[in-house]
């Protein structure tokens, strides 16, 4: 387990509840009380420190190495149901877009995610999770193909930007991300966005536009991080936690600026202290979602959500 500078005292008491057990075990002494008192103080001091994180303890909860991340959420929630569609049909397979077609229940959804790496050397694959216009062009054949059957869209954002490479212009980054804004907000079949971790500008708006939108506790969205904007206003990385402070980009000032629908909670020490328990919030929550918008004609789907985009930032005084 790796902990983060802010849950380094978790990690002190976890440590003492281990030396704890162990002496019980290895001696006759009775330890049982110590040991109560160690996991009282334990529970204390975890609500106490993920009840008041600041943003940028957010961002980094965010980033966590252990936190799941697309393939993982669409494993527990399809199980074997899931194949995957690779390619653009036009320059290559991008490994750090990832779609392809899964059920919950009996129900299919065409799911599509930026994926992230677990070592270096997945991260190098999947491109640190930063994809390239055919990732683009890929998410948006899959979404016209279930548009074509009418199968609801599900995307997740995990992406700390599109790649910012000399290829990625070349062969048209900011095309392909315009376009995907375009056809998405046209999209006949329903569409949920769920931001699972790092939802940086255009690379998270290239799959995230939809009818219902919704945040995990500890994601963040934004047009940029708060390294690169504290390098670009201060021209240093030392301001980073005022840059998070002040770019309002937390789940929940996410919710109160109405960008986002609606927050699905986390367990207490983010999405990866409880795997199981994130994957059923998801899982209802996207669930809970289709119930609201199956029943809506195409015509309806686009006008509402053409509707909730136009009334984004208008100032209403």
């Amino acid at each position: 387990m790796e902990y983060l500078d802010f849950e380094l005292p978790i990690k002190e008491l976890e440590e003492q509840l281990q030396k704890c057990q162990v002496i019980g075990q290895e001696s006759e002494v009775d330890v049982t009380e110590t040991c109560k008192q160690i996991e009282k103080k334990l529970i204390a001091t975890k609500k106490d420190i993920y009840k008041n994180l600041t943003p940028w303890q957010r961002v980094q909860l965010s980033r966590h190495p252990n936190r799941p991340y697309t393939l993982d959420y669409i494993k527990a929630l399809c199980g074997d149901s899931f194949l995957e569609l690779h390619g653009d049909r036009n320059v290559k397979d991008d490994k750090a877009m990832i779609g392809g077609l899964g059920k919950i229940g009996d129900q299919s959804f065409m799911f599509i995610g930026q994926q992230k790496g677990y070592n270096t050397k997945t991260r190098q694959y999947r491109n640190f999770g930063m994809a390239n216009p055919e990732g683009y062009r890929k998410a948006l054949r899959l979404m016209k193909s279930a548009e074509k059957f009418g199968i609801p869209v599900v995307t997740f954002i995990d992406t700390p930007g599109a790649y910012p490479g000399l290829e990625a212009e070349e062969r048209g980054q900011g095309e392909a991300i315009a376009r995907n804004i375009l056809e998405m907000s046209r999209l006949k079949v329903p569409v949920i966005c769920i931001v699972i971790g790092e939802g940086a500008s255009g690379g998270a708006l290239g799959i995230g536009v939809g009818d219902k939108f919704l945040m995990l506790e500890n994601a963040w969205f934004s047009v940029i991080s708060p390294e690169n904007c504290s390098s670009i206003l201060w021209r240093s990385w030392e301001y980073k936690e005022q840059a998070a402070e002040a770019l309002k980009l937390t789940a929940k000032d996410s919710k109160s600026i109405k960008v986002i629908d609606d927050i699905i909670k986390e367990p207490i020490g983010g999405a990866h202290s409880d795997r199981e328990k994130t994957y059923l919030a998801v899982k209802s929550s996207i669930l809970k979602s289709y119930d609201e918008l199956k029943n809506l004609s195409p015509k309806d789907l686009v006008k509402k959500r053409m509707e909730k985009y136009m009334d984004m930032g208008v100032f209403k005084g």
